[in-house]
């Protein structure tokens, strides 16, 4: 501030020497004109005595009241003097953040870290009005005692479903004879890793083989050497799993000097197709393993659907996905950690906290307990610069912003640019009423607020990086100001372990968000939203709502933002999340991570 004053004051008015001689110069005016009327009173023989007079009186008052007027005027002077002050600082300030957003390179966009990308963008509002009602309806509800509705699940159905995919069943056991070795080196971010893990758990299963522990494949873009250990605890993985598969953390050494890919026995996604069926693998990968006994499936990146498959193989996947995958003791830490200093709130308050904190959370509350217990609702919100880029969507950002995307498609989405030469595009404004494009961060607020959650609650965000920057979430942020992220909530020491793995990373934000009283998303395809939700489903016991937008319906009510009132807003908006959270069992083809009520994976208590 001092550096701001000092510079600042070169341009002040109070700094410039003519002002000082402008004010003092007041008296000497003043007395001029009372010089002047004076004159004119000793060459009255034009004027009446009257006006002689009344001159004379004029000549008293300004001489007994000119130190009030001269007064007057230093302190008008004495206001601008402030005024310009405040604004050259002010403007240094913006000018000084200006030339460091320019000058900083931006953050790479990735699935599993939370961060503002630095290239700032200039404020934009799609939906002004719409805004100043939800503001003028938060600013209503802060005085009202009652809170939404939402942060409960609507329908008691919910609670009858148990979790049991750990039960012993006597129809599937280890098999006699193993048909040989799998090896996977699982692609991706953690949670398309976790889908690996379970979907290879079935396969070893499925063709009575035994399972090397899985590897990660290390990707040029969430740059994370992390491996299994260094995420999941490997021993309760494979304790957990003992009675119905066999699991190695290493090949024998005899094995370990096999050229895989020169005998034919290295699989890749172009090998086998997206989500096949048992007798894909049954027909192209178990006489590989009669054969050469070992198959390497490389990548295996949603390389097995979800039906048809037997219900044995589906009970595996849940055991695998609710039971047997837990974070390492670290992980486990530093996330009870952050769930703590969310909630103000010491010890363990649903099954979600015992399976995912451990023991680093306490089963009773301590002596010492904070009474402010708060509630948060944690979001995930997909607007990172790939998804905007990739959506073709128009953002309100006008010609600059579309340049941006088309230079970025360049780059990073040849196949698309070459889809689109030969085929017809799609405009914007179809897209979005289709429901294709990603929600904005404005568009999540206004959905928040149509549910009535209050401008006071705090919200967990997890995500990637929003594009945009602080003046995209200025519109958010404006209707819930307190807004935490694992970055605030954690001192840069206690981030520092996790920091260059994007991985483990994640893995915080999927502990704050299954954990959270309340998870938002904005793109129920992520995997992280399917597997957070379908966590909370599983050990939520009807407690643990999921607020799910259909984005093509949202985008339609947001389409009456010049017409559409307030209370209509909220009721359509209301009616939208509370049918996306009915207790449906899970239909054919769903994913079983996601939607895990089914005879396979949950039991019915009546």
């Amino acid at each position: 501030m001092k550096d701001y004053q000092f510079r600042s004051s070169e341009n002040l008015p109070g700094n410039d020497p003519s002002f000082g001689r402008r004010m003092s110069g007041g008296e000497h005016n003043w007395k001029s004109k009372v010089v002047l009327l004076h004159g004119l009173k000793n060459d009255s023989g034009k004027l009446s005595s009257f006006k002689g007079a009344y001159v004379a009186k004029r000549h008293t008052w300004f001489r007994k009241h000119v130190r009030s007027i001269a007064c007057i005027f230093v302190l008008m002077g004495f206001f601008f003097f402030l005024d310009s002050l405040m604004v050259s600082i002010f403007d240094s300030i913006n000018l000084h953040n200006t030339s460091t957003s320019k000058n900083s390179k931006g953050l790479k966009a990735k699935d599993d870290t939370v961060a503002y990308i630095n290239r700032e963008k200039p404020r934009i509002k799609m939906y002004g009005r719409l805004l100043n009602l939800a503001s003028g309806a938060l600013a209503e509800k802060e005085f009202k005692q009652e809170k939404s509705d939402f942060w409960e699940e609507p329908y008691q159905q919910a609670s009858v479903w148990k979790p049991c995919a750990d039960r012993r069943t006597p129809n599937l056991g280890k098999p006699k004879e193993s048909n040989g070795y799998i090896l996977v080196s699982a692609n991706g971010g953690l949670n398309q890793q976790r889908v690996a893990i379970c979907n290879a758990i079935a396969v070893a299963s499925l063709l009575n083989t035994t399972l090397v522990l899985p590897r990660f494949l290390y990707s040029n873009v969430w740059k994370d050497p992390s491996q299994f250990g260094d995420i999941y605890q490997e021993e309760h993985f494979m304790n957990m799993l003992k009675d119905e598969i066999n699991i190695i953390k290493e090949l024998p050494p005899y094995m370990k000097s096999i050229d895989i890919e020169a005998i034919g026995s290295l699989i890749t996604d172009a090998d086998i197709m997206k989500e096949a069926t048992p007798i894909d693998y049954v027909k192209k990968v178990l006489p590989l393993l009669v054969q050469n006994g070992i198959v390497h499936f490389l990548g295996f990146g949603n390389r097995l659907g979800f039906d048809p498959l037997p219900s044995e193989l589906q009970r595996l996947r849940c055991k695998c996905n609710f039971h047997a995958l837990k974070f390492v003791p670290k992980i486990q830490q530093a996330g009870a950690l952050l769930v703590r200093r969310i909630r103000k709130y010491d010890s363990e308050r649903s099954m979600l906290d015992k399976q995912l904190l451990g023991n680093f959370i306490p089963n009773f509350p301590s002596e010492h307990q904070n009474i402010g217990l708060s509630s948060y609702l944690a979001l995930h919100l997909r607007f990172e610069e790939d998804m905007v880029a990739y959506s073709q969507c128009d953002f309100g950002g006008g010609k600059d912003e579309q340049k941006e995307h088309q230079a970025y498609r360049e780059i990073h989405f040849p196949l698309l640019m070459e889809r689109l030469k030969i085929s017809k595009p799609i405009s914007p404004v179809e897209l979005r009423k289709l429901g294709r494009c990603p929600l904005t961060p404005e568009e999540a607020a206004l959905l928040l607020s149509g549910l009535g959650f209050k401008g006071g609650t705090y919200i967990y965000l997890a995500g990637s990086s929003i594009y945009g920057g602080k003046s995209r979430m200025h519109p958010f942020t404006s209707l819930y100001p307190n807004l935490v992220t694992k970055e605030t909530l954690l001192t840069p020491n206690e981030l520092e372990p996790f920091r260059n793995f994007s991985s483990q990373m994640a893995a915080l934000d999927f502990i704050a968000c299954a954990t959270a009283d309340v998870f938002a998303m904005t793109d129920s395809g992520s995997q992280l939203s399917s597997l957070v939700s379908g966590f909370r489903t599983y050990y939520g016991g009807g407690h643990a709502p999921n607020l799910r937008p259909n984005k093509k319906r949202l985008a339609a009510i947001l389409s009456e933002n010049g017409t559409i009132g307030w209370n209509d807003f909220e009721d359509r908006v209301r009616k939208m999340i509370e049918e996306g959270q009915r207790a449906r069992v899970r239909g054919f083809g769903r994913s079983i991570y996601r939607q895990p009520r089914c005879p396979e994976c949950m039991c019915r208590s009546y």
